[in-house]
């Protein structure tokens, strides 16, 4: 069995749960997780850890930065930012004109571009007191959710004709484009949400070489010696590796998070002792 990383591109309509639900299915392997989660109505890159080595150096890559194409329609707000929730027309505030692409591109530029202060929607995956935030909005109980620092790269507009607005986004990690839809809206005074989102890259990776959930086969996985090119690495010897993995240290002088490697294989992270002996152990065992 293989071991690494797959791209998939998951249509609308699919939880992130039911691509990997499927991609277990048709490889035959229950240890597959992801990267990072796409809301339903999204489409687009989700990449997928395949074995249990794979889901192991997953947080190596909690912050990669995500591209998306995403679609923002004026004149009315949602219950969950997008057009899932329940609408409400905005009327527009009188005498202030329905906003021009400058008065758009302006406000971005002012209030979305770099690191800023984010609400992400009440309906979200977020955990509020061990519980997702979605469940409890659900269930009719209040949720508030604190604002958080996210960085936005790059946002310009694609198309707009009123109501209509096309977006190219660069952001980092944990940005929800769909506040950024709904916080758009909201300086323009017109009402925001966000009508349909796809994710075009996550890192260098891209969707352009995804394949759908249902089609994958093996041949698809990436392996691990590809997938993790970009981290130091250190060969380890059969002995060597035999005491990392049994928690004892061994003589090699690295830094933080550099991967050791036995027969082609990867087997830990590792994390130098700071006692002037030179000796590394295993932050985490592969």
């Amino acid at each position: 069995m293989r071991h690494g990383f797959l791209l998939i591109d998951k249509p609308t309509g699919f939880t992130s749960h039911d691509a990997v639900a499927v991609v277990r299915k048709t490889l035959g392997e229950k240890k597959v997780g992801h990267l990072g989660t796409l809301d339903p109505a999204a489409s687009g890159l989700l990449v997928l850890a395949v074995g249990a080595k794979a889901l192991k150096v997953v947080e190596l890559f909690s912050d990669l930065h995500k591209e998306y194409e995403a679609g923002v329609r004026f004149g009315a707000v949602s219950t969950t930012y997008d057009a899932e929730g329940t609408l409400e027309e905005v009327a527009i505030t009188p005498g202030w004109p329905e906003p021009s692409a400058t008065d758009i591109q302006n406000a971005i530029r002012d209030r979305f571009i770099g690191k800023i202060q984010q609400v992400p929607p009440a309906y979200s995956a977020i955990k509020v007191g061990g519980e997702r935030a979605y469940r409890k909005m659900r269930q009719g109980r209040e949720v508030n959710l604190p604002a958080r620092t996210v960085e936005i790269d790059y946002c310009k507009i694609s198309s707009y004709e009123y109501p209509a607005l096309s977006l190219h986004v660069e952001c980092g990690s944990g940005t929800y484009i769909r506040s950024l839809a709904h916080d758009l809206g909201s300086v323009l005074r017109c009402g925001g949400y966000l009508s349909s989102l796809r994710r075009t890259k996550v890192g260098e990776w891209s969707v352009m070489e995804a394949v759908h959930p249902e089609k994958v086969a093996w041949a698809h996985v990436r392996p691990l010696k590809d997938v993790l090119t970009s981290f130091d690495s250190v060969e380890v010897s059969p002995e060597e590796a035999l005491d990392l993995s049994h928690g004892r240290s061994i003589k090699k002088e690295v830094k933080p998070d550099v991967i050791a490697w036995c027969e082609g294989l990867p087997i830990a992270i590792l994390l130098p002792l700071r006692d002037g002996t030179r000796q590394t152990r295993a932050r985490k065992v592969l």
